[in-house]
């Protein structure tokens, strides 16, 4: 039996004791007190009433104890603890132990797994994945395996000491899950492992968690946030800019920011956007971003392009603080850089706010294509300026493998009269290519040590 089962069925036992035997033992007192103060003078029907009140009373009891106010610690689907239990049980470990490690187990194919067979398949797969996950660790002497379903198919396990015990299974585990199948649907495992010596919070472990594939952030989270919000608030930012180029022609800068912490230490964008989206900071990043470059830029023409947020693109406040900005400034055009993972469906309104942009200067590019299925999308239904290919596409020798997918999106892109663009270049070989493939910008370190 599962750690969460046999959990729920002492929680539910409980607290059904809890509330039935007071219950129980008044009825019992008030009994024994009427027998023993008016024995002589009862009546028959009271040992009948007696009799039938202890029999609902034991009866109510044992309604409690199967029924247990219908409150759940463990999860239908999948047999494990309730996201909300989880977290209760986490907290109380983490106080309790000094070291301790958080392990998460993705199902990363439930999505497909439901579309495609079922949503019972899919709470199937779920079950059988937490018993073979219980299974495997029962063989190597973890029992009673606290084990939560936190969302989607992401599982979240708690165990004593450091993470440093069980990075070799968790590697075995992983060897195991390849061969893993509920019926005759395969099941993709990733896994992820954080602890303790990361931070004793279990928000920030959590987080940590579901970002583990990336490099350990040596600060404090907590420490972290507060850094940002600083760094925000006084405006301390670090900007550089590269050039972008059509030929051997300047066509416009990319701005590059990080944050400054108090102590002089960088916060690069890939920890500080995740802090600034958690914490709602977005929009007013992107604003303060936006003037700051511009005021940085402003003896100059080139166009400058900055890296925004498509839901700051679409807020109303954006579109007004960017009229006001361009508006005295020396630079007449600029180009906002977007990529989204969701789709923005409403493309109507997208273009009414693009054409807008437009009357302004703006001009507008699309990132990540080739990566982000909504890039395509876009690519399709906006009235974009130019694309940009993810960087997946500037590393040696992709370009060259991929150059179907290349000349493909730069068909779409000229007969659509939008310019494509392409990062990171960092040989003379690769920029070679790039120009062999009728791409129109170029971007990355190779050049820009040139223009030196």
């Amino acid at each position: 039996m599962l750690l969460p089962e046999t959990k729920e069925r002492a929680y539910r036992f409980t607290l059904a004791l809890r509330m039935g035997l007071p219950i129980f033992g008044l009825v019992l007192a008030l009994i024994s007190h009427t027998l023993i103060t008016n024995y002589s003078s009862l009546e028959t029907s009271f040992y009948i009433e007696s009799v039938l009140l202890l029999a609902v009373s034991v009866y109510f009891i044992f309604y409690l104890l199967y029924k247990g106010l219908d409150v759940k610690i463990r999860d239908d689907a999948s047999g494990a603890f309730t996201r909300e239990y989880l977290q209760r049980y986490l907290k109380k470990a983490l106080h309790t132990h000094q070291e301790y490690t958080l392990i998460r187990i993705s199902v990363e194919n439930i999505s497909d797994i439901n579309r495609l067979y079922g949503i019972k398949a899919g709470d199937k797969t779920l079950n059988e994945t937490v018993r073979w996950i219980s299974d495997y660790f029962a063989q190597e002497k973890i029992d009673k395996l606290p084990i939560g379903h936190f969302q989607g198919g992401h599982f979240i396990i708690g165990l004593q000491k450091n993470k440093q015990y069980y990075t070799t299974l968790l590697e075995l585990l992983s060897l195991k899950a390849h061969e893993l199948k509920v019926d005759d649907i395969e099941v993709k495992i990733a896994i992820g492992i954080t602890d303790t010596d990361y931070s004793h919070d279990l928000d920030f472990l959590i987080e940590k968690l579901f970002e583990s594939h990336e490099k350990e952030e040596s600060i404090d989270p907590s420490q972290l946030e507060v850094m940002v919000i600083q760094a925000i608030k006084n405006k301390n930012l670090m900007m550089s800019f590269q050039a972008v180029f059509e030929n051997t022609a300047v066509v416009m800068e990319e701005c590059f920011v990080k944050l400054m912490s108090e102590d002089g230490r960088f916060i690069y964008p890939k920890t500080y956007i995740k802090i600034v989206q958690k914490l709602g900071l977005r929009l007013h990043f992107d604003m303060m971003l936006l003037e700051e470059s511009v005021q940085a830029h402003k003896e100059q023409t080139t166009p400058l392009a900055l890296n925004i947020s498509p839901t700051s693109l679409r807020n109303k406040r954006f579109i007004e603080r960017t009229k006001e900005v361009l508006e005295g400034a020396a630079i007449k055009n600029i180009v906002f850089i977007v990529s989204e993972q969701e789709y923005y469906s409403f493309t109507s309104r997208y273009n009414a706010i693009i054409t807008s942009l437009k009357s302004m200067g703006v001009m507008i590019c699309i990132d990540r294509v080739g990566t982000y299925h909504t890039s395509f999308l876009y690519l399709r239904e906006l009235a974009i300026d130019m694309i940009r290919y993810d960087s997946y596409y500037s590393q040696e020798g992709k370009i060259e493998t991929n150059q179907s997918i290349i000349d493909g999106f730069n068909l779409i892109a000229k007969e659509k009269k939008i310019k494509t663009w392409i990062k990171n270049l960092q040989t003379k070989k690769s920029v070679d290519f790039a120009q062999n493939s009728s791409i129109d910008y170029l971007q990355g370190k190779y050049l820009a040590d040139l223009t030196k």
